[in-house]
């Protein structure tokens, strides 16, 4: 009797090893799955996260090289600055959609994926600082993923260090309750941000 249950404890060993790793591999292969995609796909707009003038001067000049697209511009500079920007690109405002909702990285996204996916847009160009890129990606592919939508990045270089790791799984957790309950969590970070 012992050896008996014993023996179907160990048989149960590897099912629930490999249960683990499932569960641990399979968020790694869909973000694996959907990076590699997004090369292959043609962006049709282009989005800009505010949190720095660079990152609009550079989005100016992107947009030039790509005259068929329009620019979401989220959070950012204030609109009249941001618009002078683009005039002096040469850019006419009817490309332009500027939207101040957004509070944090999170929002960025989830603020803007339903506007977005109402004029049809399934991919984005992703301008953001090199710092900052991948949180913008950990948050961009789980609320766009969730929608079949794809990023395509696009970094502007800067002088500063990525951004530590704890940010990204921090707001991926916040993005993937924004999936599962509509709620951003913003007090939860509210709450990381104070000594």
């Amino acid at each position: 009797m012992i050896s008996r249950e014993h023996s179907k404890r160990q048989g149960q060993a590897p099912k629930i090893r490999i249960l683990v790793w499932t569960l641990l591999l399979l968020p790694l292969l869909w973000m694996g799955y959907r990076w590699g995609r997004s090369y292959f796909i043609q962006p049709e707009a282009i989005l800009v996260l505010g949190g720095d003038l660079d990152r609009e001067h550079f989005a100016a000049s992107f947009a030039r090289e790509h005259p068929d697209l329009p620019v979401w511009i989220s959070g950012g500079s204030n609109e009249a600055y941001a618009e002078g920007v683009f005039a002096d690109a040469g850019i006419d405002f009817t490309r332009l959609h500027i939207d101040r909702t957004a509070q944090d990285t999170v929002t960025n996204f989830t603020t803007l994926v339903d506007k977005l996916q109402v004029q049809g847009i399934s991919s984005v160009y992703l301008i953001t600082s090199d710092y900052h890129m991948q949180r913008a990606r950990v948050i961009g592919e789980i609320v766009f993923g969730s929608r079949d939508m794809y990023l395509k990045p696009i970094p502007v270089p800067s002088q500063r260090d990525s951004e530590p790791v704890l940010k990204s799984v921090r707001d991926g957790a916040r993005a993937v309750l924004w999936v599962t309950t509509g709620h951003t969590g913003s007090t939860l970070q509210s709450l990381s941000n104070k000594p």
